[in-house]
């Protein structure tokens, strides 16, 4: 069908032909600046295409002729950080804990470092901030088995806990009601007197009686790891049995079954995946949990 072309009388711009419902589309040229800069934009992307990388094809790309690559400069930026890094830890690794306190540089990056690293690794054990679950101790709290100082939390992450590494810590509490070495009614017994006289329990069915031979039974079978007044022993790593905070609870019934068939948790040692500075690092951020010594 023909076009129906013919100029407006009121622009003087010719009409395309086309009509909808008595309206004239007008034949209106693009403005000088559009048309102007659309070209300009068209000739960036050739300039661009042939300098920089730009078309895919297969399994490769158009490099450009300047070679530019943004992901090369990021790989660029991490090595970058990463030998910044490396350089700081090594004075870590190199300083004593007092050296490392006393600047503010080496102390920053030990704390950032501990931080990151106790997240990624310990946290889900012993909980955010060192709050501790059942059978993972809590860091904040203070209440330590082997000892709360720098060097002594070193030593625990470094080597572990009953994790096989030839320096690890290790520590056995006898199984009394599985192996038969105290009877039923004497566990029963030795966790009244526990309950009562070192975790703070008014228990109301505990006769006085069995409290008191609950006495001896942990003065000949107990007291010599966590004391003859549940004060423990960190030589051992025997738990302060008079405190608030107890690894595996603090009910009676709780009692029972740790001294019937106690648990022996392990830590991982950490020295096989974590290098010397890394762990002081995180050392450092348990002991400035709260509960470091």
């Amino acid at each position: 069908m023909a076009l129906n072309i013919e100029r407006d009388e009121h622009t003087g711009t010719d009409t395309t032909g086309h009509e909808w419902d008595g309206l004239k589309e007008l034949n209106t040229p693009l403005p000088k600046w559009w048309l102007y800069t659309w070209l300009a934009c068209i000739l960036w992307a050739l300039v661009y295409f042939v300098f920089f990388p730009s078309f895919p094809y297969g399994k490769g790309y158009i490099h450009g002729l300047l070679g530019a690559s943004s992901r090369n400069d990021v790989m660029a930026d991490v090595k970058g950080f990463a030998a910044e890094r490396n350089a700081v830890m090594s004075k870590v690794a190199a300083a004593s804990f007092d050296d490392i306190r006393k600047n503010p540089e080496l102390l920053a990056a030990a704390q950032t470092a501990g931080r990151i690293t106790f997240a990624n690794n310990c946290q889900p054990c012993h909980g955010a901030g060192g709050a501790g679950n059942p059978g993972f101790p809590a860091l904040a709290a203070g209440s330590w088995l082997w000892g709360g100082k720098l060097e002594d939390i070193q030593q625990t992450i470094t080597h572990g806990i009953r994790s096989g590494d030839d320096a690890a810590r290790d520590s056995q509490m006898p199984k009394f009601g599985t192996d038969g070495l105290l009877k039923p009614e004497e566990i029963q017994q030795v966790a009244d007197y526990v309950s009562t006289a070192f975790f703070g329990l008014a228990l109301k069915d505990a006769a006085p009686a069995s409290i008191a031979a609950g006495k001896d039974i942990f003065a000949a079978n107990c007291a010599s790891c966590h004391g003859d007044n549940g004060e423990g022993n960190r030589d051992v790593g025997a738990p302060r049995l008079a405190s608030k905070i107890h690894l595996y609870g603090g009910t009676r019934d709780l009692i029972v079954r740790q001294v019937t068939s106690p648990h022996m948790g392990v830590m991982p040692n950490w020295n096989g995946r974590l290098d010397t500075a890394t762990i002081k690092s995180v050392a450092i951020y348990v002991h400035d949990l709260g509960g470091g010594e």
